[in-house]
């Protein structure tokens, strides 16, 4: 008999309704390949493990339906789902922060005051259908098994000329429940360099953009290709490519899916090499993306 860990969860409704106790399974075993992945720091669950919550039973939770204009749909659209913060007053008693995790490596980070002023949303239906009525990308992906949407999005802060952006992933395979510190310890500044406000800067705009698609160890994106190691060495490297890179990377790499940061001032750049350059390794590591010159 399949084992499964058995959740309650109390979705809030209208004040006139009784919000409803509901048991919703977590699963130790895959049942599809369209199960959606939990994991990360889970009450009574080991750190590291992967349990499964499947589509048809997340359709059983009462769900927000709401018209997006914009997100990853071609034309406004109707959507429905349940609210990240939601899952979180279950699944993240002992967290701070959601991670959703794509099927290309990409990364979402989402803080408690990225969900309040947000409201995020895990998508379950689009104009009413199931996921596999579901459209596709404007760019052709697959939005399925799961994508994130927000009711609407309205900037909260702003770091030089970087905007707080939305993060509204699609393909999304995994939901970790997380400490906000563990996941950023490894890409925070050495305490030497914490009082330097253009390294900080740095920091705080690397933290909410790069770090979907760059990684430092086991935390961050994949699905750039280059550690934050990497990114340091670039920078010290040759500092001006690495500014083009960010700025306008169809320039140096024509097909680049990175996308361009075409906003970005000489200061925010100048301030994500400075952040950066405190990365470089003491020596220089192999870069993948380079091949090594044949042997004689």
């Amino acid at each position: 008999m399949r084992l499964f860990l058995a959740l309650f969860l109390v979705l809030f409704l209208p004040a006139a309704q009784q919000a409803p106790r509901l048991v919703i399974p977590l699963h130790t075993e895959r049942s599809s390949p369209g199960d959606l992945e939990i994991g990360g720091e889970l009450a009574g669950i080991p750190f590291g493990s992967t349990r499964f919550l499947r589509y048809d039973e997340l359709l059983q939770f009462p769900q927000q339906t709401i018209t997006v204009t914009d997100d990853n749909f071609h034309t406004p659209t109707e959507i429905s789902g349940i609210a990240l913060s939601d899952l979180a007053k279950v699944l993240g008693e002992h967290a701070n922060m959601i991670v959703a995790i794509c099927y290309d490596s990409y990364r979402s980070n989402y803080s408690p005051e990225y969900l309040e002023a947000h409201g995020p949303i895990l998508v379950l239906r689009i104009n009413g259908q199931t996921r596999e009525h579901w459209p596709t990308a404007p760019n052709g992906d697959q939005l399925t098994p799961y994508v994130i949407a927000h009711p609407h999005f309205i900037p909260r802060f702003k770091v030089l000329a970087h905007n707080d952006e939305e993060q509204i992933p699609y393909g999304v395979t995994r939901l970790e429940f997380r400490n906000g510190d563990h996941i950023y310890a490894p890409i925070l500044p050495a305490k030497k360099w914490r009082s330097d406000e253009q390294v900080w800067n740095g920091y705080l705009i690397a933290r909410e953009d790069c770090f979907r698609c760059h990684n430092s160890g086991g935390e961050g994106g994949t699905m750039g290709g280059r550690s934050w190691q990497l990114l340091g060495q670039d920078a010290v490297k040759n500092p001006q490519r690495f500014r083009t890179i960010i700025h306008s990377p169809e320039t140096l790499r024509p097909g680049a899916r990175m996308p361009a940061e075409a906003a970005y001032d000489a200061a925010t750049l100048d301030a994500l090499v400075a952040y950066f350059r405190t990365f470089a390794p003491d020596k220089p590591i192999p870069d993948p993306g380079v091949k090594e010159p044949a042997k004689p």
